[in-house]
């Protein structure tokens, strides 16, 4: 994987679990916590080259998923409607950089 497509899914693992973890502070929300853990542990893997590419674009697209079943519900731009497009933005870009469009 191109190193700034390891980069940018980094950042977005990150920021996955440091959402979690604020959501545990400040809701006492343990489901936010041990999903963004379980959502990044393979996304982490996808990283270090543990796991081929796709698993990263499935996750990120379940979570799309997820999130937009949330919005629906709730009409909440923090945080359904922010991971939303996070969670896009990071999965177009590493599909572009795996298929090539992105030569960086």
């Amino acid at each position: 994987m191109h190193s700034t497509a390891i980069f940018i899914l980094w950042t977005y693992t990150t920021l996955l679990v440091a959402g979690g973890a604020i959501g545990f502070i400040k809701a006492g929300s343990k489901a936010s916590l041990i999903a963004s853990i379980i959502c990044a542990i393979p996304l982490a893997l996808v990283a270090k080259g543990l796991l081929p590419w796709w698993v990263a674009t499935a996750v990120l697209t379940a979570l799309v998923v997820v999130f937009a079943k949330r919005f629906a519900k709730t009409r909440a731009w923090m945080p359904a409607g922010m991971l939303i497009l996070l969670s896009s933005l990071t999965d177009v870009a590493l599909l572009l950089f795996h298929f090539g469009v992105i030569k960086a």
